[in-house]
């Protein structure tokens, strides 16, 4: 048996390997692959690094002269396999990307892997390969809503202003407003959860009207000051302030 060749490490190339080695996120080939490149730079012979890995003396040797070959870069990627390449034109790449970023179907909201292979006379596993190559997810949106308001940065800066640099002697209340809160109920009480048994409810529920909540945190002491009241306008917003007014609170600096 033909001895294996000598792995040489910088000690630069050895701090790569022991990281991916002990990585808990990378691929597991690539954990491996690393773990082989640092049995043999320790001298050990293929059959060793395979007794050691429960892999084939085969896989040892291929990733030994991978390494030896290629260097680091020849243990990211597999080399091409054998038999008929992949025949996707890139106009039909291009295609199938346009139509996912630019067009919806008719009647939906947003692509599947079906819908959209059909209109682009592709299969299903065509599309999803592409999406996936180009980090396109049709069926996740995130939503954000930005303000009209033409003074919004002077606002927004007047506002951070006064957290970060509070006027003297004053006390600053964080105040919101939740109206129309659904007051509900359950038709009949639930059952408790024990071992072997989740929580219980019953599926309709009770309605006893709407809501309206008051609160104000005193951001410094944490302390809360909140009601409820069954309507929402303006006298009832007054109502809150005055019970704000009086209440306790300290003479310090709020934030």
């Amino acid at each position: 048996m033909p001895r294996s060749p000598k792995v040489w490490l910088t000690t630069e190339q050895q701090d790569d390997f022991e990281h991916f080695a002990r990585s808990r996120t990378l691929a597991a080939r690539l954990v491996q692959r690393a773990q082989i490149v640092l049995h043999a730079a320790a001298g050990k012979a293929d059959v060793e690094i395979a007794q050691a890995l429960d892999i084939t003396r085969q896989t040892a040797g291929l990733w030994r002269r991978r390494f030896l070959d290629r260097g680091i870069a020849g243990m990211e990627r597999d080399a091409p396999r054998s038999g008929r390449p992949r025949l996707m034109a890139p106009g039909k790449i291009d295609e199938i990307i346009s139509l996912t970023t630019r067009q919806t179907p008719a009647n939906a909201t947003q692509w599947s892997t079906r819908t959209l292979a059909v209109a682009a006379a592709v299969s299903p596993s065509t599309v999803g390969r592409i999406w996936r190559a180009h980090g396109l997810k049709p069926h996740r949106v995130k939503t954000f809503k930005l303000s009209n308001d033409p003074h919004f940065a002077e606002k927004l800066a007047d506002v951070v202003s006064l957290y970060l640099h509070p006027p003297g002697d004053a006390i600053i209340l964080s105040v919101d407003e939740k109206c129309q809160i659904q007051a509900l109920d359950r038709t009949q009480p639930g059952l408790p959860w024990k071992k072997g048994r989740c929580g219980t409810m019953t599926h309709d529920y009770k309605r006893h009207g709407t809501t309206t909540l008051f609160a104000a945190m005193n951001t410094q002491d944490g302390s809360v000051i909140d009601v409820c009241m069954p309507t929402h306008n303006r006298w009832d917003w007054i109502r809150f302030l005055k019970l704000i007014d009086p209440a306790p609170r300290r003479t310090s600096n709020s934030i």
